[in-house]
């Protein structure tokens, strides 16, 4: 059944409303159109239809939707909820009024009279109304009561059959011609780098309404914050730092990830001196702050280096000793890091820890499945909270990473531009993939919305700066936000553009590399396109991965000569 809109936005104060369209879309045949919140300006008035029945070869219903108990006095109608009741003006005349306006802007808009079925129709979906009830202007079958509105379809037609106005049935044709004056349709050259700052937009609101979450878990000294790809723990790792900051704490704001590290660093510089944690960056940098002198190695870094910065914080002033530590991208914090670092707080045992993490984005693999296990360890005290909403990406995007993502993952974003898949060999997937950059830009994507990913090799210009040895440099670079990106699926992390073009180039190690697609497949809010071979992310993905770039658009990107 064809809804206008497609997915209705009940706000706050119109739940009956939305009861009553899940029973009409759920009761009424597949060939009917149903319709919400229609408004219609029929000279200097202005009306609106709540819900409105078009159904095929029957007629038209406008029906208006009162909540709560509904009663009748001496011919005036109350609207009563827990707390009051009130005078409203008669739901009859409204749905009366607007149905009569609606004709009226039909008429003149398709020129031609309107002699199809058409009736008003109130629903009461919690208030009961007796069988033998009627009124003047208002019999009985032209109100939906608690009962009725539950499974209205064979209500709605023997209303508008019986007590509906006109004399032929709705004709399947002029149905259509109706439905294209609703749905206002309006077409325009789409330019996708300036429309998709919209969505962008709405998906930064949404995020911020995570918010709530931190109020309701002030109370609580130690939580891990689980959530998937996309669902704003960074956000909410950045306010719960500056929250904890402005209540006068000594807080350390702490990540894994390069990248990610100067991310943070960058959304903190701006803030006032009382808000800024005293320490905001990579654990290794803090760790060296301290004092603990470098090394190399793996097991330097995973061992050696957070014994010694152990020994170090017994000796810590107690004002050099963190009250409260916020950690982004916890999955990625070794076992051992977490005993150092809680050593250097104010109370090691009870203090204030507040971990954001998705343990199906351990791309680094490093702890042996230590930061899976959530029973033992410094995180087995810590209360869970869940985040099971997806916030940054469209929905085209978040379908294609679904599949790793868990079975409680829910995409909340704007419906977006479908996810672009370009089919060829592995090998190729690196050439490919820069055409494709080139190719949006001539689309009208700006080159800093672009990120190129791979998943083995680097890019050229990536290899450029890490065989110059010039990390700060690259990622200054990036957070610049001047030009296209060029990166690593490890190092992206947290990270986001606009646009990703995941190029599919190979995987070291097979073992890791679900997880790194999972990582790469997330990274964009707007447009996702897939380089590489179906057959290699079928077997790296899954059958599931397979069936989602199933329905993207197959692309081949054309440069424009010369």
């Amino acid at each position: 059944m064809r809804c206008i809109p497609e997915e209705p936005e009940f706000g706050e104060g119109h739940h009956a409303e939305k009861a009553v369209w899940t029973a009409l879309r759920n009761s009424l045949p597949d060939d009917c159109v149903l319709a919400h919140s229609v408004h219609v300006r029929d000279g200097r008035n202005e009306y609106e239809i709540d819900l409105l029945v078009l159904w095929p070869n029957v007629g038209m219903a406008a029906i208006e939707v009162k909540g709560g108990q509904v009663s009748i006095t001496d011919g005036q109608w109350y609207q009563s909820d827990r707390t009051q009741r009130r005078q409203i003006q008669s739901p009859v005349a409204q749905s009366q009024s607007s149905l009569h306006a609606l004709k009226n802007w039909l008429e003149n808009q398709l020129g031609a009279r309107l002699s199809s079925r058409c009736v008003y129709m109130v629903s009461l979906p919690y208030t009961d109304v007796p069988r033998d009830w009627n009124m003047a202007g208002c019999p009985r079958s032209l109100i939906l009561d608690q009962t009725g509105s539950k499974s209205p379809a064979d209500l709605v037609r023997q209303a508008i059959e019986n007590e509906g106005g006109g004399a032929s049935p709705l004709a399947p044709a002029f149905l259509e011609r109706i439905v294209r004056k609703l749905g206002g349709n309006l077409d325009t050259a789409v330019v996708p780098s300036t429309t998709s700052q919209e969505d962008e937009a709405a998906q930064d609101h949404l995020t911020e309404r995570q918010s709530v979450l931190l109020q309701a878990t002030r109370s609580l000294n130690r939580v891990r914050f689980t959530g998937g790809a996309g669902s704003g723990k960074t956000w909410l790792a950045v306010e719960k730092a500056k929250l904890l900051s402005k209540q006068g704490k000594r807080v350390g704001l702490f990540c894994y990830n390069k990248g990610l590290g100067q991310y943070l660093q960058d959304r903190v510089g701006t803030w006032k001196r009382q808000a800024k944690p005293v320490f905001t960056g990579e654990f290794h940098e803090y760790v060296r702050g301290l004092g603990v002198p470098d090394g190399s190695g793996q097991d330097y870094f995973d061992v050696e280096m957070p014994r010694l910065l152990k020994e170090l914080a017994a000796g810590l002033k107690p004002h050099e000793r963190l009250d409260a530590v916020v950690v982004d991208e916890a999955q990625d914090f070794a076992p051992l890091w977490w005993d150092a670092l809680l050593a250097c707080t104010s109370n090691p045992d009870a203090g204030e820890v507040y971990a954001f993490m998705d343990d199906r984005q351990d791309v680094y693999q490093r702890w042996g499945g230590a930061t899976a296990d959530l029973t033992s360890g410094p995180m087995a005290t810590f209360v869970p909270i869940h985040i099971d909403d997806n916030l940054r990406n469209t929905v085209k995007i978040a379908e294609t990473f679904k599949p790793f993502a868990g079975e409680y993952f829910k995409p909340r974003g704007s419906t977006g531009l479908p996810v672009r898949f370009v089919d060829c060999p592995a090998e190729e997937a690196l050439d490919v993939a820069g055409d494709c950059l080139e190719a949006l830009i001539e689309e009208g994507w700006a080159n800093n919305q672009i990120a190129l990913l791979t998943t083995k090799d680097r890019h050229p210009v990536h290899l450029d700066y890490f065989e110059r040895g010039a990390t700060e440099e690259y990622w200054r670079d990036f957070h610049a936000n001047e030009g296209e990106f060029y990166g690593h699926v490890l190092g992206f992390k947290g990270l986001e553009r606009s646009v990703v073009v995941l190029c599919v180039n190979g995987f070291k190690d097979m073992g890791r590399a679900r997880e790194q697609l999972y990582v790469g497949l997330s990274r964009a809010r707007s447009l996702l396109v897939v380089v590489g071979d179906s057959g290699l992310l079928e077997e790296a993905g899954g059958r599931d991965l397979k069936l989602a770039l199933s329905r993207s658009q197959a692309w081949k990107p054309a440069l424009e000569d010369g």
